[in-house]
């Protein structure tokens, strides 16, 4: 497994990514958004035998960070790839300076809520009604 920053050539493969992993009602990213964050925030991608097996993108605006959006494909889970992923973006965001960094998840994925505590998140506030489906969301934190 080969970790490394996105490039503008793994725009396709991340779009068939987000459409496996992503309902409308959680915000897919259309192909122009992918191209955009590549170019303009953080995203590194998880590489398999030449296959994107998972994402991660971090917005960044002056200094504040916002874990975006992760995804492992289906056929790589259980692999700690997105906490491999999550480390090494941690590290970045350090490198940078950043003091915190922020997300939003539903409150039923159990697994990424789990996932986010263990690496020192908390939970800030609900976000009623947050996703189009009517699922809320919990705004976490971490402090570096």
């Amino acid at each position: 497994m080969i970790l490394r920053k996105a490039k503008s050539t793994d725009v396709a493969k991340l779009y068939k990514l987000e459409q496996e992993l992503f309902s409308v009602e959680n915000f897919p990213l259309s192909k122009s958004s992918l191209k955009y964050h590549q170019h303009n925030n953080l995203m590194y991608v998880a590489e398999i035998d030449e296959a994107i097996a998972a994402y991660v993108l971090i917005l960044i605006k002056r200094k504040n960070a916002k874990l975006y959006s992760i995804g492992v494909s289906k056929k790589f889970r259980k692999n700690q790839i997105a906490l491999k992923l999550l480390e090494i973006i941690f590290e970045e965001l350090l490198r940078l300076e950043f003091k915190q960094v922020i997300l939003e998840v539903r409150t039923d994925n159990q697994a990424a809520i789990a996932l986010y505590s263990q690496l020192g998140f908390v939970v800030k506030r609900v976000l009623e009604s947050f996703y189009l489906d009517g699922c809320d969301a919990y705004l976490m934190q971490k402090e570096f």
